[in-house]
């Protein structure tokens, strides 16, 4: 592995943190202001945050009027999975979102194949159950129970549409990626075309803003989201997709259990239940093991 790889790798596992700590940072924001008001605010506040740095430097300004129309199918995609998800969890359960969202490493693996023609050999296919089967296990706890009881129901199909939008927001980072692009501007731009999106969610599900009941120790999370699980992971995704290519970025979600259950461990210090300990070292490898390069048998 290159050093590009490395770095790239490095990027994306530190963007899956933070995605994890976002779930944490959301648990309190959520029971107070609507998720879709949450993620035009994170938007907002990314945008303006970005802004001065965007307009000191003249190639930066430059890049902003040619890069928006790209951005804005970029953050289209990445829009519509909020959008679904929101919508989904009116008629489904935060367990069954998780669990399908644990399709989404495999289904990008299939549509780059037929976008990028990224082979996928039978042994990579194998890999991809694997880690599948990994972060089930940790999502429903080494439960059988609740795994038999699983079952669709109309916000799953949602919440499927959603997770493909997720895919080809990976796919289209790579495939609307121009040399001479500057990440830092794609980024800027992405989060323009996101909040222009979300304000439409807004208005098509009729929600209000309600940033005033934002208080208190709900700023320190609100800004996490911003600054963290906005600015860093759209910057990170966005500059290892373009080195690694969009299924072995979204091949990092199988560890998105893993992470939460780690800083939680830290930041809450909620000791990790031994039962799912084998799902996390199961996910661990599979994630590991789809970075290798085409060349080297899995």
């Amino acid at each position: 592995m290159n050093i590009s790889k490395l770095r790239a790798n490095i990027y994306v596992l530190f963007a899956t943190f933070l995605v994890a700590g976002s779930f944490i940072a959301s648990i309190n924001l959520a029971t107070v202001v609507n998720p879709i008001s949450l993620t035009f605010l994170r938007f907002i506040g990314a945008i303006l945050i970005l802004l001065p740095l965007i307009l000191s430097k003249a190639e930066y300004r430059n890049k902003v009027f040619s890069t928006i129309p790209r951005a804005m199918i970029i953050s289209l995609f990445y829009s519509l999975y909020f959008m679904g998800m929101f919508e989904a969890l009116k008629t489904t359960t935060a367990l069954n979102t998780a669990t399908l969202y644990t399709l989404v490493p495999l289904f990008t693996a299939i549509l780059a194949f037929f976008i990028f023609k990224d082979h996928i050999s039978f042994n990579k296919f194998i890999v991809y159950i694997v880690g599948l089967i990994g972060t089930i296990w940790v999502i429903f706890k080494a439960d059988i129970s609740l795994l038999i009881n699983f079952s669709l129901n109309s916000g799953d199909y949602i919440f499927i549409l959603g997770s493909i939008s997720m895919c080809f927001y990976s796919i289209s980072l790579k495939f609307l990626y121009k040399e001479g692009d500057i990440p830092i501007v794609i980024v800027f731009c992405t989060l323009i075309g996101g909040a222009i999106w979300m304000g439409l969610g807004l208005f098509i599900f009729n929600k209000s803003l309600d940033w005033n009941l934002i208080q208190g120790r709900l700023l320190y999370d609100m800004l996490y989201l911003i600054i963290g699980a906005t600015i860093l992971t759209v910057y990170f995704y966005q500059k290892s997709t373009v080195v690694l290519g969009p299924s072995k970025v979204m091949s990092y979600i199988y560890l998105n259990p893993v992470a939460v259950a780690i800083l939680l461990l830290f930041i809450d210090n909620k000791a990790i239940e031994l039962a799912v300990v084998p799902g996390i070292i199961i996910s661990t490898i599979a994630t590991f093991l789809l970075q290798r390069d085409k060349k080297v048998k899995v």
